[in-house]
């Protein structure tokens, strides 16, 4: 990696998914603290030319070119939906996630992080968020997608990857630098409420982009 003049080492990293509200708070977030980053997404040009950015228009489920446009960065973040409001959102998550992996692991890139979501956690009864009778079944689809990803993951035992889960209710709201984090258990605070927004949910990923300490492991954000 090359070195800033301040605040430690640049990571040039590939971002999927830069332009969704996840992805385009991870890509700010990233760019502010002076890395590089290569945008994948469907549309190049909705993205505004930054420094350090680079934006390559890149189906994710062709992975041979995939691959040709991550080969040589330090890490590849994965924000990929393909849209919550996708007929076939769960083949298709699958799918993109498949792929994902497979270019990942040939082009060489050694570290995956991966946007996950609260719906595989673990409630204080030991069940999963995502078989709450109250869970919104128009998320379901994506969020058992977003399960599988986790145990794709899992069975690849070639490269580093981290899976991080937001709280159980993401808003965009303010960039505050101070939330907790977990394991697999989803975290409330002292009303009972699950909480983060997207912007410390970016910070959250891009200090473990920075500093990993959850090598082949979920961990969760809230406040």
């Amino acid at each position: 990696m090359n070195k800033r003049k301040v605040g430690g080492p640049i990571v040039r990293a590939a971002l999927i998914g830069a332009t969704g509200l996840v992805g385009s708070a991870l890509l700010r977030e990233a760019l502010d603290r002076g890395h590089e980053v290569t945008a994948i997404v469907r549309r190049p040009d909705k993205l505004e030319p930054r420094e350090r950015l680079v934006a390559i228009g890149v189906d994710v489920n062709d992975t041979d070119r995939l691959a040709a446009s991550i080969r040589g960065l330090d890490a590849l973040i994965s924000a990929f939906n393909p849209g919550w409001k996708n007929p076939n959102l769960y083949d298709d998550q699958v799918r993109g996630t498949a792929s994902i992996i497979a270019a990942v692991k040939k082009a060489g890139v050694p570290r995956v992080l991966w946007v996950g979501g609260a719906g595989g956690l673990e409630t204080g009864s030991g069940a999963r968020v995502v078989d709450d009778a109250d869970f919104p079944d128009w998320v379901r689809p994506g969020s058992l997608a977003t399960i599988e990803a986790l145990e794709q993951l899992r069975r690849e035992p070639q490269f580093d990857w981290t899976f991080l889960s937001p709280a159980a209710e993401m808003r965009p709201g303010t960039r505050t630098g101070k939330f907790r984090l977990g394991s697999d258990r989803l975290l409330v605070d002292v009303n009972g409420q699950s909480r983060i927004s997207v912007e410390d949910f970016a910070v959250a990923m891009i200090n473990e982009l920075e500093r990993p300490a959850h090598s082949r492991q979920r961990f969760t954000v809230a406040y």
